[in-house]
């Protein structure tokens, strides 16, 4: 049996057992909060202080793999040199790691 038709079933109980699927309902939404939804928030607050913390010589990788080192920093767009002068300016959004951060979880 799934967990729906638990829920269902609670739900269609008779008055008395209006309680109990009330709080089966809460639990399960303190279950998504605490696993699903606050994880997510606290990932997507890291980042943007990573963004906000970039700095000119720093290496880093952007959404689409390009490995490079950062040369200027705008407001929403960054300077990356990927090879000895050849540079190409990317979007803030689309940084999501330095090097460094995944050299060392690789490892």
């Amino acid at each position: 049996m799934t967990l729906l038709n638990i829920l269902l079933q609670e739900a269609a109980a008779p008055a008395g057992g209006g309680y109990s699927s009330l709080i089966m309902i809460v639990a399960l939404i303190a279950i998504f909060y605490f696993f699903m939804i606050r994880p997510q928030s606290k990932r997507q607050k890291e980042i943007r202080k990573f963004r906000e913390a970039l700095a000119e010589g720093q290496k880093i990788i952007t959404a689409g793999g390009i490995h490079g080192k950062v040369k200027a920093v705008k407001d929403t767009t960054v300077v990356v040199e990927i090879a000895d002068n050849v540079r190409i300016t990317v979007d803030k959004a689309s940084i999501y790691a330095s090097a460094a951060d995944v050299n060392a979880t690789a490892k």
